[in-house]
C-alpha cells in the first residue's frame, strides 16, 4: 500500500513537473513572442524612418536639382539680355585730310545704323561731301546733291526701284524711347527735315534718308528729337578741321542765313563698314513726305 501511495507521488510529481516545464515553455514563447513583435515593431518603425530620410534626401535633391536648372536658365537669358555684339566700327576717308572712325551703335537705333552700314557699304558716300559746317555745333555730309535736298535711293541700299526712301526716325519725341544717346560732342545723327511749323511734324520726323552730321559740341536741345546712332574713335582733330573751314552764305531769300557753305567742300574719299562679322541686313523703309507735291497736289484740287 505504502509502495502505491509512493509511486501515485512520484507520478504526481512527475507530471506537475511536466505541467510546470510546459507552462515555463508556453510563458517563455509568448515572452519570446512579445520581444519578436516588440523586435518587429522596431523594425518596421525604424524601416519608416529610414525611408522618410530616403523621401527627404531625394526630395532635397530634387529641389536642388530643380532650383539649379531655374537658375542656369535665368542666368542664360540674363547673359542674353546682357550679351552685345562687338559694334561695327565706320571708316570715313576724307580728301587730303586725313581718316575718322566712328563706332555704331545699334543697340541705341538699329534700323538706322542698318541704313548707314548699307548706304556706306554700296559705295553711296564715296565722292560726296561734307556740304554745312558750323563752329562749335556740327558737320554735315552724305547728300548726293550737296546742298542738303537730296535722299538716297532703293537701289543703294539693294533693292531694284530707284524711288527716294525714308527711314522711321528712332528717337524718344517720334515714340522711340529705347534711344537715350545723347548728342554730345562726336556724336554722329541723322539729319531730317523739320515741317512742325506747316504742320506736319511726324512727316519731319521719318524724313531721315542717307545724310548725317557728327557733334563738335554738346548739344542738349538735339536730345530725343534726332537719332544719334554713334560715337567719333578717332580723328577728331580731322572733324574739328572740317568745322573749320572757309564758308559762304547760301543762297536764299532769308536774310538771316547763318554762313555755312564750305567755300571748298570736304571731299569724302570713301566710308566703309566692319560689321565684325555681323549681319544688319536691309534696313526698313518709308515713302518719303514729298512736300513740294503736297502742295500743288492742294492747288490742283482747288
Amino acid at each position: 500500500m505504502k509502495k502505491n501511495n509512493a509511486e501515485t507521488k512520484s507520478k504526481n510529481n512527475t507530471k506537475n513537473k511536466k505541467i510546470n516545464d510546459n507552462e515555463k515553455k508556453t510563458k517563455n514563447n509568448n515572452e519570446a513572442k512579445k520581444i519578436n513583435k516588440a523586435e518587429t515593431k522596431q523594425e518596421i518603425k525604424e524601416k519608416r524612418k529610414y525611408s522618410k530620410m530616403i523621401v527627404l534626401v531625394l526630395t532635397v535633391i530634387a529641389i536642388i536639382v530643380v532650383l539649379g536648372a531655374i537658375a542656369w536658365t535665368l542666368n542664360t537669358v540674363v547673359q542674353k539680355q546682357n550679351y552685345v555684339a562687338e559694334n561695327p566700327i565706320a571708316t570715313i576717308e576724307i580728301k587730303d585730310m586725313g581718316t575718322i572712325k566712328i563706332e555704331l551703335y545699334p543697340q541705341y537705333a538699329p534700323n538706322t545704323v542698318s541704313n548707314f552700314i548699307a548706304l556706306a557699304n554700296s559705295g553711296f558716300y564715296n565722292g560726296l561731301t561734307f556740304h554745312r559746317t558750323i563752329p562749335d555745333f556740327m558737320i554735315q555730309g552724305g547728300d548726293p546733291n550737296g546742298d542738303g535736298s537730296g535722299n538716297a535711293t532703293l537701289k543703294d541700299i539693294g533693292k531694284e526701284d530707284d524711288d527716294e526712301y525714308a527711314i522711321e526716325g528712332e528717337f524718344i519725341i517720334n515714340g522711340f524711347t529705347k534711344n537715350t544717346l545723347k548728342h554730345t560732342r562726336g556724336v554722329i545723327s541723322m539729319a531730317r527735315s523739320d515741317y512742325s511749323s506747316l504742320g506736319f511734324t511726324t512727316q519731319g520726323y521719318n524724313s531721315a534718308s542717307c545724310q548725317f552730321f557728327i557733334m563738335t559740341a554738346d548739344n542738349s536741345s538735339l536730345d530725343g528729337t534726332y537719332a544719334a546712332f554713334g560715337k567719333v574713335t578717332e580723328g577728331m582733330d580731322i572733324v574739328d578741321q572740317i568745322s573749320n573751314v572757309e564758308v559762304e552764305t547760301r543762297e536764299s531769300d532769308d536774310e538771316n542765313l547763318t554762313a555755312d557753305k564750305p567755300v571748298n567742300p570736304p571731299v569724302i574719299t570713301s566710308v566703309s563698314v566692319d560689321t565684325k562679322g555681323a549681319d544688319y541686313g536691309v534696313p526698313e523703309t518709308l515713302e518719303p513726305f514729298d512736300y513740294s507735291s503736297y502742295i500743288m497736289s492742294q492747288y490742283y484740287n482747288q
